[in-house]
C-alpha cells in the first residue's frame, strides 16, 4: 500500500528522520523496524521504518539521500510499505471485474453503537449490513483500522486507489467518492463523501463537511 502525505526531513542526532503522520500500527499491521521506499523530490529512495512509541514512527533515511533535500521546509511524499494488507479476499465470490454492487448511488447506515463507523462505511460502499461486514472484517467496535477495510473493500470487489492522501486538515478536492478519517480522541473517525455529500453513521447525510478535521481519505473507484 502506498501513502501520500507533507512532512519536513530533520537531522537528528540517529540521521535524517521524516515524521510519518498515521499510526503504522492501525494502518499497516506491521511492527518493529519496517523496509518501504519513498519518492521524495521525484526520486525513489529505499528506507526504514524506525519504531518511536504506540505505533508512531520515523522515516530513516541515508545521509547520501539526503545530501540535496531542504531541511525543515515540508516535502510531498509517497511511502510504499509491501505487505501492509491483511488478506482476507482469498475465496471472496467478488473481484473490481465482479463486484458485490456498482456504485452509483449511496444510503447511509447508522452505527448501531459507537466504535463501528468503519464497518459502516463498508457496509454503505457494499450495499449490505453491517453485520455481514464484521463477518468479513472479524473485527468488534473500535476495531476497524483502514488497512481491515481496504481489505474488506478487496473483498466485496470495491476498487480503490492504492494510495492513501493524508491532507491533516489542509484544504483538499474529494474525488466523487471517498473513505474520509478524521481524528476523534485515540481512534479515527469514518465516514463516506459520494457525489458531494457526507454519509456520517453516527449523523446521518450531511451536505456540508469541516475539511480542518479531515486527516485522510481514501478514493473509491466508481
Amino acid at each position: 500500500m502506498r501513502y501520500f502525505f507533507e512532512s519536513c526531513v530533520e537531522k537528528k542526532d540517529e540521521g535524517y528522520m521524516i515524521q510519518i503522520p498515521f499510526n503504522v500500527w492501525e494502518v499497516c499491521k506491521l511492527r518493529d523496524v519496517i523496509q518501504a521506499d519513498i519518492v521524495l523530490d521525484n526520486k525513489i529512495i529505499a528506507c526504514e521504518l524506525l519504531p518511536l512509541e504506540k505505533g508512531n514512527y520515523e522515516i530513516h533515511i541515508k545521509d547520501e539521500d539526503a545530501v540535496t533535500v531542504e531541511l525543515g521546509t515540508p516535502h510531498k511524499i509517497l511511502l510504499h510499505v509491501t505487505g501492509s494488507l491483511i488478506r482476507m479476499d482469498q475465496n471472496s465470490p467478488y473481484s473490481f471485474e465482479n463486484p458485490i454492487r456498482k456504485i452509483d448511488s449511496m444510503q447511509v447506515i447508522i452505527q448501531p453503537e459507537d466504535g463501528l463507523c468503519g464497518q459502516a462505511c463498508v457496509a454503505m460502499l457494499a450495499g449490505i449490513t453491517i453485520a455481514e461486514v464484521i463477518m468479513v472484517m472479524d473485527c468488534r467496535e473500535w476495531q476497524a483500522t483502514m488497512g481491515r477495510m481496504i481489505s474488506a473493500l478487496n473483498y466485496f470487489g470495491i476498487d480503490h486507489s492504492d494510495i492513501i492522501v493524508y491532507t491533516e486538515g489542509k484544504p483538499a478536492v474529494l474525488p466523487k467518492c471517498c473513505i474520509m478519517m478524521e481524528r476523534m480522541g485515540r481512534y479515527c473517525h469514518y465516514l463516506v463523501h459520494y457525489d458531494g455529500k457526507f454519509y456520517d453513521s453516527n449523523l446521518g447525510v450531511l451536505s456540508e463537511y469541516d475539511m480542518s478535521k479531515l486527516l485522510g481519505y481514501l478514493e473509491i473507484k466508481c
